[in-house]
């Protein structure tokens, strides 16, 4: 199919429930330390009780409770009370008790043919948890640092829930010393008619005040893996992020189900503290990337820290979810000698492929299955997380590195690594099937914007889109803005960086592009977008109808060009932005008002108004200063 040619000249140019689950996770230690056990796999994890992540630093054990957690004397808890969307009606139902090894495609009445984009069950079941979120020292490869924390781990503990589940979160911001607000955002997760729920400051909310408590509640339309970080500033990459698995089926068959390995790059000073450095000079060269929350640092004598350690069985064959949740590093992941199944990308299940290793860019996740078969070969193996010299700097890239073994000793691995070549690509389009498939209808809508980076009058580095650099408030949110009628369509400012899709079911086509030799992982609320095209400069106007690559977060490549379509069937104010940290507190983001007069209908007014009153007050208490794009 060829796209219009004016969109190719525009281009050119430019509420009771039956089952209720409380997960209380405790705040632990506030010093991060080493955690020296390896992850042993032989049994699935329980999706009804939320444990820490594997490796996270000084996990305690949560315990399953059924009564509400209390909220101290001198705290404040901010709860959704309206009947609007925003607080749906907890569901009556079944939940499903899962599948077996040899029936992974099946979830009870339900199955992975199921369209699940139009179709959700109704399990009657609500995952409550409570996070707070702290300010600690961490020593994660062995150098100590500030940092934040949730639950007292790096990363947070894993959230799960299964399709269909009513997942309630309680968020605490216990940020005293160093008077930040915050939010959570959970990323991929789609909010049907839940906007107000995203986490977004500056758009869908105020900041969470220290010493208070918000409440975030939406439901698990989709399924597989995802993850939740702050979405304040460059919070997340201080430590404010963590994995949710939501169980549903699977478009392939495995023994166990390993859980999450979460990849991040780490910094020996704080991310606030090399913004400064980043928006004068450029991007920071990183000290450290991660695996679940633990890395070495440094070789020979000055070693510290642990390696991450993953046991494995001969003949049995493990699901790895894996998600990048770091701040400017994009890599390539591999098990030396294994070959990697992938059955999911983002929240989407795929049709299954092999490979020997898998490009993940910042924001993405992958499903991935490996069976454990090269006992015969060697007891242990490098797992490798391979950042990419073309579009990453970490100071010693060879080094993020896990081990995979056989038996009950894992000893250094002598394995060599996959052959690839550097480079910061999606994995090819014609590999990323959906299960389910989608048609993409003709446009209804369609614009283009260029990604250009360059200095303000200020003389320091912003990133644009279309002439505009994103700078919104805190203490404004997007949707306080609509609650209030002040910004009626087409009346925002420039800085808002707002596009208007005013009307329902209508079929978007965004084309993004860029003339520098700079990647960008590019992510969008409340939606998954179809990947129509993709590639190097120029484009012939050619696009992906049947089925194309569905997913929340894709490359936009250096010198390139990202096509993305979406149907207006989700009513709010969503992000579209860059998932380089750095990138995206440097402006480089697009908010869409989708459907603005249905909007106000879905907002509980009281929980938005109550926030930004409590965080104005304190702004004007400590004169809060905001020296970022304001997400």
């Amino acid at each position: 199919m060829l796209l219009p040619s004016f969109l190719l000249l525009i281009y050119a140019l430019c509420a009771s429930a039956s089952w209720v689950f409380n997960h209380d996770l405790s705040r632990t230690e506030r010093t991060l330390v080493h955690d020296t056990s390896g992850l042993q796999l032989g049994r699935r994890q329980d999706p009804g009780v939320a444990e820490c992540s594997p490796g996270a630093r000084d996990c305690r054990s949560s315990q399953t409770r059924t009564t509400t957690n209390p909220t101290s004397p001198e705290s404040t808890s901010i709860s959704s009370t309206s009947s609007t969307s925003t607080t749906p009606s907890l569901p009556t139902g079944t939940p499903c008790a899962g599948n077996t090894p040899d029936t992974r495609s099946n979830w009870c009445d339900y199955n992975i043919d199921t369209n699940y984009h139009d179709i959700t069950p109704n399990t009657g079941v609500t995952r409550e948890y409570w996070l707070e979120i702290d300010e600690i020292t961490a020593s994660i490869d062995g150098y100590s640092r500030p940092a934040m924390a949730i639950n007292g781990t790096i990363p947070g503990p894993t959230l799960y829930a299964d399709w269909g589940d009513e997942v309630v979160i309680h968020v605490r911001n216990l940020l005293h010393e160093t008077l930040n607000g915050t939010s959570i955002h959970w990323h991929g997760i789609r909010q049907q008619n839940t906007n107000q729920n995203d986490g977004v400051v500056s758009i869908t909310q105020c900041p969470i005040t220290p010493n208070h408590e918000y409440t975030y509640r939406w439901r698990a339309q989709q399924y597989g893996t995802t993850w939740y970080h702050s979405h304040m500033a460059l919070q997340a990459w201080d430590g404010l992020s963590g994995a949710i698995v939501i169980n549903g089926p699977a478009t392939a068959n495995y023994d166990v189900d390993a859980g999450t390995i979460m990849l991040n790059d780490w910094t020996h000073q704080t991310a606030a503290e090399l913004f400064q450095y980043a928006q004068v000079v450029g991007p920071p060269t990183l000290n450290n990337s991660l695996i679940n929350g633990t890395n070495t640092y440094g070789s020979g004598d000055d070693e510290t820290g642990e390696r991450f350690k993953l046991k494995v069985e001969e003949g049995t064959s493990y699901r790895l979810r894996l998600i990048n949740g770091a701040l400017d590093t994009h890599y390539k992941f591999m098990i030396d000698n294994h070959i990697l199944t992938v059955i999911s990308m983002d929240l989407v299940p795929v049709e299954p492929f092999n490979t020997t290793f898998i490009d993940i860019a910042m924001g993405q996740r992958y499903d991935v299955i490996v069976t454990a078969n090269q006992a015969a070969v060697a007891d242990s193996f490098w797992l490798r997380t391979i950042p990419q010299a073309s579009c990453s700097a970490i100071e010693d890239p060879a080094n993020i590195r896990g081990i995979f073994y056989y038996g009950d000793n894992p000893s250094t691995p002598e394995t060599i690594p996959w052959p690839i070549v550097d480079g910061c690509n999606d994995e090819p389009m014609e590999n990323l099937v959906p299960h389910v498939p989608r048609t993409v209808q003709s446009p209804d809508w369609q614009e283009s914007t260029e990604a250009a980076s360059g200095r303000n009058t200020d003389g320091l580095f912003r990133w644009y889109l279309n002439s505009t650099t994103m700078e919104i408030f805190w203490e404004d949110p997007t949707l306080k803005q609509i609650a209030e009628s002040r910004n009626e369509m087409a009346m925002w400012d420039n800085s808002s960086a707002v596009i208007d899709l005013p009307n329902a079911n209508q079929w978007v086509y965004l084309v993004v592009s860029t003339a520098q030799p700079v990647f960008h992982p590019i992510h969008l609320h409340g939606h998954d977008f179809f990947i129509l095209a993709q590639g190097s400069n120029p484009w012939d106007g050619s696009v992906k109808t049947d089925n194309p690559p569905r997913r929340d977060t894709a490359v936009l490549p250096g010198n390139g060009y990202l096509v993305m379509a979406w149907e207006t069937d989700n009513p709010g104010a969503w992000l579209m932005h860059c998932h380089i940290g750095w990138h995206t507190t440097e402006g480089f983001a697009l908010q869409f008002v989708e459907r603005y007069d249905e909007i106000k209908g879905i907002i509980d007014q009281d929980q938005l108004e109550e926030t930004c009153k409590l965080w104005n007050g304190y702004d004007e208490e400590y004169d809060i200063e905001q020296h970022d794009s304001g997400i």
